[in-house]
């Protein structure tokens, strides 16, 4: 073989090993670009984890508390475990509206209490509070005290509504549609009332009365056993008629967990309230 004819088997043979060693390579950065986003997303699955057990059916099973930070306890029987024990549909249920469409905005709540709503454009926010504090007394069997004020400034009471019925579920959510009909935001902010936000417990509500208007209702709250900090979870239904549902902390994603701070206004999923606006049954 003449130096001509080894020349170019060489040449060939240097180009088929450049190329290998590229793909090497470019293997290799693929592996490790893989192995980062898979790390990535092992982070991101374990933020969301650290707030959430997927298994639990009820807001206290459902939500951990940050680390360092113990759940305010409650008294069996109270409003306060009435709401800490709201049943909560499966991990990943979508807010369904009264007509059976999802909510537009997933990305507002992080779960969706298990409670039925209707099937008229009823149970909005006000709504949706009014119709847990009189699920409560309803449960505790003191039909007396649901009583609601109207935006005409009339109350109504669910035993003179009755006029000598025996209560049942059914005349019940009939009450509950009539109030839905003539009590908002507007009135509901008159019954309730006020006090200081340093005095935040579970059951009351941020809200703020008017044509619109808005309110959330506080269902759990946590204290840190060192620095004495409280963190605390919130609830709405919303417009139009919806499923009640725990809200996300839009200022730390992914986390349902309020800070109680001094700030003087609160931003939540979808409205800001102001620290005057916090009202107690």
């Amino acid at each position: 073989m003449t130096k001509n004819n080894l020349f170019y088997p060489r040449v060939l043979m240097a180009i088929c090993l450049f190329y290998s060693l590229a793909s090497c390579n470019n293997n290799q950065i693929s592996v490790a670009q893989n192995s980062q986003d898979e790390a990535e997303m092992d982070v991101i699955e374990a933020d969301t984890i650290a707030w959430i057990n997927e298994k639990g059916m009820d807001l206290k099973s459902r939500f951990n508390v940050p680390s360092g930070y113990t759940r305010v306890a409650s008294n069996e029987n109270s409003w306060q475990a009435h709401l800490l024990y709201l049943p909560l549909k499966s991990h990943g249920s979508l807010v369904k509206l009264y007509d059976g469409r999802i909510k537009g905005n997933t990305s507002v709540y992080l779960a969706v209490v298990d409670l039925p709503i209707g099937t008229k454009d009823l149970h909005q926010c006000a709504d949706g509070v009014m119709r847990l504090r009189a699920d409560y007394l309803f449960a505790q069997k003191r039909f007396d005290e649901i009583e609601f004020l109207f935006v005409s400034g009339a109350k109504s009471n669910y035993v003179s509504y009755l006029n000598g019925k025996a209560p049942d579920k059914t005349n019940y959510w009939a009450y509950m549609e009539y109030v839905f009909n003539s009590a908002n935001t507007y009135s509901l902010e008159k019954q309730l009332k006020k006090k200081e936000m340093k005095d935040l417990e579970i059951g009351d509500a941020l809200i703020k009365g008017g044509f619109p208007g808005h309110t959330v209702i506080v269902v759990d709250k946590c204290i840190n056993t060192s620095s004495g900090a409280v963190k605390y979870m919130l609830a709405q239904s919303y417009m139009p008629a919806q499923e009640l549902q725990i809200l996300v902390n839009p200022l730390e994603p992914e986390s349902p967990w309020y800070d109680l701070t001094t700030n003087p206004v609160i931003q939540t999923a979808e409205w800001d309230f102001t620290a005057d606006q916090l009202r107690s049954f």
